[in-house]
């Protein structure tokens, strides 16, 4: 998750807020101290980097979601003769899932979960043995859902570039030095031209309190402006940019996986299979508003990061307790990761982050084709 603490000298939310993470370079592989090892009960996940792990620029690919082939009637998910249970975590966000094993799932049952996340924004597996299965399995689990992306910046296990590792080292002092809370609002990636879609998120060791996850429904948000500002939001577009990532881990562990990239998207973007508008910016990768000057700009920009982050009326939280999933939906979504805990206990955690279709405010546009704007700037 971008949010969290990324290792380096230092790590960074969203907002590049200072969080203290050593990680040393052994065996041709930057990593975590060995002392910070013993202390991990899945070590495979553990982050790496390598000086050498360079990628291409994303190229357009036509995106179709599974869950538009999807049994509405979630024949597979919750069959009447099963026990599987579901209960909404708010009446109109958030479900969670009991009795469903989501590693026995197949084709057809993975495309009902994508429309079960598409409908409810956020959705919650209790008792899962995603972690259990390895890297690997995570990896190929995820395809289903489309490409995966890897992550320009951040650590990932050995073999297993296509997952996103969050770890927080045990050793943090003193979070909010410089700030009084570290909250970063996101959605995934938004600055590829082809962000993430249906999203995987498991906390696989952690605080026995603390480190919950905030979400937030743009999609309700969108539905709480007047008609005027929905007919005037729906005509802007806004530039999402990975530059500032990019920066902040280059100068922390000297790494770039792939060069930073700057894109357009529609302030107002429409879901391929539901067919719902929702807000698609966020205080993280969100900088500017095409065609608007800078005070015009930050002005409705900030009234929109607003919205979504203090309205608790369309958020739900959730705890993370062992062997939770949490499937997500990114164009529908904004989140954030609660640091509050001070204990010696790490954080480890993973995602699998498929990528979805370009966003597009009319679906007449959906699918046409747009090329990956490269930022030519030197970091």
């Amino acid at each position: 998750m971008s949010v969290s603490a990324q290792l380096g000298t230092s790590a960074y939310t969203n907002s590049f807020k200072k969080i203290s993470g050593p990680v040393v370079e052994r065996d041709g592989l930057i990593q975590v101290p060995e002392q910070d090892v013993s202390k991990i009960k899945y070590i495979e996940y553990l982050p790496t980097w390598t000086k050498e792990e360079k990628y291409i620029p994303l190229k357009f690919f036509k995106h179709v979601d599974p869950g538009s082939r999807a049994d509405p009637e979630f024949g597979l998910l919750f069959p009447k003769s099963g026990s599987s249970i579901r209960k909404p975590i708010t009446p109109k966000f958030g479900t969670t899932v009991e009795n469903v094993q989501l590693s026995q799932l197949d084709a057809k049952g993975k495309d009902e979960l994508a429309l079960l996340v598409a409908q409810r924004g956020v959705v919650v597996f209790k008792n899962q043995d995603l972690a259990e299965k390895g890297p690997r399995f995570a990896v190929e689990y995820g395809k289903h859902f489309g490409p995966l992306h890897i992550h320009p910046t951040s650590g990932a296990p050995p073999n297993a570039p296509e997952l996103h590792t969050v770890y927080r080292t045990p050793k943090v002092e003193n979070l909010f030095e410089h700030s009084v809370n570290l909250l970063g609002w996101h959605s995934d990636v938004t600055y590829e031209m082809q962000p993430a879609g249906t999203t995987f998120f498991s906390v696989i060791q952690g605080p026995e309190a603390g480190g919950d996850t905030l979400f937030a429904n743009t999609a309700e948000a969108y539905e709480r402006l007047s008609p005027a500002w929905q007919e005037f939001l729906g005509g802007l577009s806004a530039v999402h940019s990975a530059i500032q990532q990019a920066s902040a881990s280059k100068n922390e562990i000297g790494i770039v996986k792939r060069d930073a990239v700057e894109n357009i998207h529609p302030i107002i973007r429409t879901h391929p299979v539901t067919g719902k508008k929702s807000i698609f910016v966020n205080s993280g990768f969100t900088r500017s508003i095409v065609g608007l000057k800078s005070e015009e700009s930050a002005t409705i920009l900030n009234f929109l990061f607003d919205l979504i982050g203090n309205s608790h009326d369309l958020q739900l939280r959730v705890k993370w307790e062992p062997n939770t999933v949490v499937i997500w939906d990114n164009r529908v979504t904004n989140h954030t990761a609660i640091f509050d805990w001070d204990s010696s206990e790490p954080r480890l955690a993973f995602r699998i982050t498929p990528q979805a279709e370009r966003p597009v405010n009319n679906l007449v546009d959906l699918n046409k084709e747009d090329t990956n704007k490269v930022y030519k700037g030197q970091l």
